[in-house]
């Protein structure tokens, strides 16, 4: 069961993966639902139509332990490199991530958090949007040009997952780099360099440290946020969460709980600001916000692709993935498939049966989807109506490096001022 695929299509993903396409790898994607399940020359199988890939993130032999285990660069000390590290390696690939997990022990970590981010917390943090978003437009108030990233769009998520958290704000500057890093890491294995990689460690080592540290904390002197309950809850049918779970859970929470969100609000202005009739609408009509979000989600999600790993052979779309083989799904691609969209490449919020999967489908659903949605509404509403007569500054904007998640660097937009 296999397809002759031509050279050309084959190293089609590494142009998705070049940075030279990453301000529009949608006509790449175009070319690859050709053919929607390709193997690259470097073993991956590259899946990029709706209906394969949510077969895929359905399918009981399709993996979410995708991860190797972390390479520590050399020290000189042998203590460190013979003994230390390698410990910490096992560790950290044992205890791995949420979203790097099969069943039965993702339920079990699932309704850990589950049980934190309560609707009762969940709405308080409403009111904090509101107010952290007021607070951050006026920040811009006397500014003809603003970046959207450093200005607003990355320290609201921030902002607001810290608190969620009871992560002090003021050390954002520790972790920033650490989450780039991470997110990073998040690339095939086969596109990071080995300098890359031991980084990635080092960063990954670093955060859970630090996250050790506060959560010792909090078992002294507990509050109200979800690192005290993650730290002291003991549940009935979940148990409660070890140590090193425990790290895990904080750093995926802490990382994720902020990036797409910026990537999200950047992609959604940029859109916006691309077609300013939107944008109108928008300010005219507030409550707009939410399809428009879901219909961005389907358009220019963060999350470009998720991979999976093929516990046995998997017959897909005339194609056999051997059992062992790597995965990498395109959503991003899958989102504006003709065979389930229609009209795909069209940014329009008043789509229908817009079941997209810009937070993912199936086990790994996306925890914080609810929370990431409120933030980009509220935040998108809020500078469609307050900007005046907001304007690109450079159109493409500068990119991030890494390719899973995908947005601006950078959002450069000329304002004529706030209401």
């Amino acid at each position: 069961m296999t397809r002759n695929i031509e050279a050309t299509d084959r190293d089609l993903f590494a142009q998705v993966m070049d940075y030279a396409n990453r301000a529009n790898p949608y006509p790449l994607y175009a070319r690859l639902r050709e053919t929607p399940v390709v193997r690259a020359d470097d073993g991956l199988y590259i899946v990029s139509t709706y209906e394969e890939i949510r077969s895929l993130l359905f399918h009981p032999k399709a993996s979410s332990h995708v991860v190797s285990r972390p390479r520590f660069p050399r020290t000189g000390n042998l203590f460190t490199d013979w003994i230390m590290n390698p410990i910490k390696a096992r560790i950290a690939e044992k205890h791995r991530s949420l979203v790097f997990r099969d069943p039965p022990e993702h339920d079990g970590l699932r309704r850990h958090i589950m049980l934190q981010f309560t609707p009762e917390r969940m709405q308080r943090m409403k009111g904090r949007v509101a107010a952290i978003i007021d607070e951050l437009i006026a920040g811009i108030q006397g500014r003809r040009q603003i970046d959207l990233v450093e200005a607003f769009s990355y320290p609201l998520p921030v902002a607001v997952i810290c608190e969620l958290l009871g992560v002090p704000a003021q050390d954002e500057r520790k972790f920033h780099a650490w989450s780039k890093s991470l997110i990073a890491g998040l690339d095939p294995e086969q596109h990071l360099t080995e300098a890359d990689l031991q980084k990635l460690a080092v960063n990954n080592a670093a955060i859970s440290a630090y996250l050790g540290a506060l959560i010792k904390e909090k078992r002294r002197r507990p509050s109200d946020d979800v690192l005290t309950g993650l730290a002291t809850c003991r549940d009935k049918k979940a148990g409660r969460l070890n140590h090193f779970d425990l790290i895990t859970t904080a750093v995926s929470l802490l990382v994720a709980g902020h990036e797409t969100t910026v990537c999200l609000i950047n992609n959604g202005m940029l859109t916006l600001l691309r077609q300013p009739e939107i944008l109108t609408r928008l300010r005219l009509d507030p409550d707009l916000a939410p399809r428009l979000v879901e219909e961005l989600l389907r358009f220019d999600p963060p999350a470009q692709f998720m991979r999976r790993k093929a516990l046995d052979d998997i017959d897909i779309a005339r194609v056999r993935i051997p059992k062992g083989a790597m995965m990498v799904l395109l959503v991003a691609s899958g989102n504006r498939d003709p065979k389930r969209f229609t009209d795909p490449d069209r940014f329009d919020p008043d789509r229908k049966n817009n079941q997209n999967f810009g937070f993912g489908a199936g086990l790994h659903a996306c925890l914080g989807a609810w929370l990431a949605r409120m933030e980009t509404e509220a935040a998108l509403a809020a500078l469609s109506r307050r900007l005046i007569n907001p304007s690109l500054a450079e159109d493409p904007p500068s990119y991030r490096s890494t390719a899973v998640v995908r947005g601006p660097e950078r959002l450069l937009i000329n304002i004529e001022g706030v209401t």
